[in-house]
C-alpha cells in the first residue's frame, strides 16, 4: 500500500483545481491533484475568457502562455434568432489589464494549468480518481485508482493508494458523481433520474467557418441555446444546451441518429446565423456530449470537503462566466487557507467553508439569476423573437447585457470576511 501526506488533496484539474493548486503551492502548501482523465483533452465548454479571466491567468504566471496561444480579442457580440443575427460593441473592461476577452481551448487551457502546477511543485496523479473518503479535516484518509491500465507501473505493494491530507477540495464537474464519503453521503452532486427538462451539453470543433474571429454569437435555440466563437488556432468551438425533452422529440424525425448528429442538425436549422458559419467548414471531431447541467449554489454534500468551481456553483453557460467563476473561487479559497499559522481542523475547515460559501454567493449571485434569465427567454421561440427585435432596434442593449454578465469586470479579487477565520 502507498501513502502519500499531503496538506492538500485537490479532487479534479480543469481551471478551478488547477488554479488553486498552483496558488496553494506557492504559499508552500503540500498540494496534490487526482484528475481522472487523461490531458491533453477535450471538454464541453464554451472556452471563453472574459477580460477577468485573463487577469487571474496573468496572475498565476500563465498569461504569456494563453495569449501567445489564443483566437482574435472578442470585441464584438451578437445574437443569432432564427433568420436574424444582431450584432453590438462587447463592453470594454475599463478598470483592469485586459479591456477584451479571448477564446481557447479547454485542451490547451487545462494543459497550460496543469503543467504550471507541476512547475510548482503539486503533485499530480492523472489518470487516477478518488473512490472514498474517510475522516474529516485535518486527518482525511482518499483511497484512489488509476484509470488506465499502463498508466503507471505498479508492484504488489502498490495496489491499494492512499492519500492522507488535511484538507479536501471538490473541484471537478458538477454532473459528475463524486467519491463515496463514510458518514457523509457523496460529496458532490448525486446522480439523479432523468427528467424531460433537463440540460444536456454538446460541443464539438471545426475550421474553416466563415464566422469572423473577434465575434461572440450567443445562439437562440427552440428548447435550448448556445454559442459559437473562433477560438486558438482559428478552430471555430460551437457549443450549445439542449432539454431533454427536445432531444427525444428530435429523435423521432431520425430514428437510430447519433445524438451529435441530431444536434448539429438542430443548430443548422433553427439558425441561419450557424448554417451559414459552418456551411463550408470542417468538423474536427465527433460531438462530445455531458449533462445535465446542475444550475444555481449547490449544498455542501460532505462535511469538511470544501468546494470550488461548478462543484460549488454553476452558471447557465449562454453567458460564457463558467471559466471565471471557477478562477475566481480558487482564488477567494485560497486567500482564505492561506494563513499558515492556523491547526488544518475541522473548526478551521468550517470557518473557512462558511466564509468562501458567503463570499461566492455575493459574487456570483448576480451572474447566475442574469444566466437564467437569459437561458429562459433564449430557449423560447416566442420570446427569443421578440427579444431580437426589441435589441435590431437598439442595438446598445446587447452591449448592455454583456455588461451585466461580468464582461466588463476586472479579475481582481478580495476576501473581506478573511477575518473571519484568522
Amino acid at each position: 500500500m502507498r501513502t502519500i501526506d499531503h496538506d492538500v488533496l485537490v479532487i479534479g484539474a480543469g481551471p478551478a483545481g488547477a488554479s488553486l493548486a498552483i496558488r496553494l503551492a506557492t504559499l508552500g502548501l503540500r498540494v496534490v491533484v487526482v484528475e481522472q482523465s487523461a490531458f491533453p483533452r477535450q471538454k464541453v465548454c464554451g472556452e471563453c475568457l472574459g477580460p477577468a479571466s485573463l487577469e487571474l491567468l496573468d496572475e498565476l504566471g500563465v498569461g504569456t502562455k494563453i495569449a501567445a496561444l489564443s483566437g482574435s480579442p472578442i470585441r464584438t457580440v451578437a445574437l443569432m434568432v432564427g433568420e436574424r443575427t444582431v450584432v453590438a460593441e462587447m463592453p470594454a473592461c475599463t478598470d483592469g489589464r485586459f479591456a477584451y476577452g479571448c477564446a481557447i481551448g479547454r485542451d490547451c487551457l487545462d494543459w497550460i494549468l496543469l503543467e504550471h502546477a507541476r512547475s510548482c511543485g503539486v503533485e499530480i496523479l492523472q489518470p487516477a480518481k478518488v473512490r472514498r473518503i474517510r475522516g474529516g479535516p485535518g486527518e482525511f484518509s482518499c483511497t484512489y485508482e488509476w484509470r488506465h491500465e499502463g498508466s503507471r507501473t505498479k508492484s504488489a505493494d502498490d495496489a491499494t493508494q492512499v492519500i492522507r491530507a488535511a484538507i479536501v477540495v471538490d473541484a471537478h464537474g458538477s454532473w459528475e458523481r463524486g467519491p463515496d464519503c463514510e458518514g457523509a453521503g457523496p460529496a458532490a452532486t448525486a446522480e439523479m433520474p432523468p427528467r424531460p427538462m433537463d440540460l444536456l451539453a454538446f460541443k464539438s470543433t471545426f475550421e474553416a467557418s466563415t464566422l469572423e474571429p473577434g465575434v461572440l454569437p450567443v445562439v437562440c435555440l427552440p428548447g435550448g441555446y448556445g454559442g459559437i466563437v473562433v477560438a486558438d488556432r482559428s478552430r471555430t468551438t460551437v457549443a450549445c444546451c439542449i432539454r431533454r425533452a427536445t432531444l427525444q422529440q428530435l429523435r423521432t424525425r431520425k430514428p437510430g441518429a447519433a445524438a451529435g448528429l441530431i444536434v448539429d442538425g438542430h443548430l443548422r436549422n433553427s439558425c441561419a446565423g450557424v448554417a451559414d458559419a459552418l456551411r463550408s467548414a470542417r468538423q474536427l471531431e465527433p460531438w462530445h456530449a455531458v449533462g445535465p447541467l446542475r444550475t444555481g449554489f449547490h449544498a455542501n454534500g460532505a462535511a469538511g470537503i470544501l468546494r470550488i468551481g461548478n462543484a460549488g456553483a454553476e452558471a447557465h453557460p449562454l453567458i460564457g462566466e463558467g471559466i471565471c467563476m471557477a478562477l475566481q473561487s480558487a482564488a477567494v479559497l485560497a486567500q482564505l487557507l492561506s494563513d499558515r499559522r492556523r491547526i488544518l481542523d475541522f473548526a478551521y475547515v468550517r470557518q473557512v467553508h462558511h466564509a468562501h460559501t458567503g463570499i461566492c454567493r455575493k459574487k456570483f449571485a448576480g451572474r447566475l439569476r442574469f444566466a437564467h434569465l437569459c437561458a429562459q427567454i433564449a430557449m423560447r421561440p416566442a420570446l427569443a423573437r421578440c427579444t431580437g427585435t426589441l435589441l435590431r432596434g437598439w442595438p446598445a442593449l446587447l452591449t448592455a447585457g454583456a455588461r451585466v454578465a461580468g464582461k466588463a469586470r476586472h479579475g481582481l479579487v478580495s476576501t473581506p470576511n478573511k477575518r473571519a477565520v484568522v
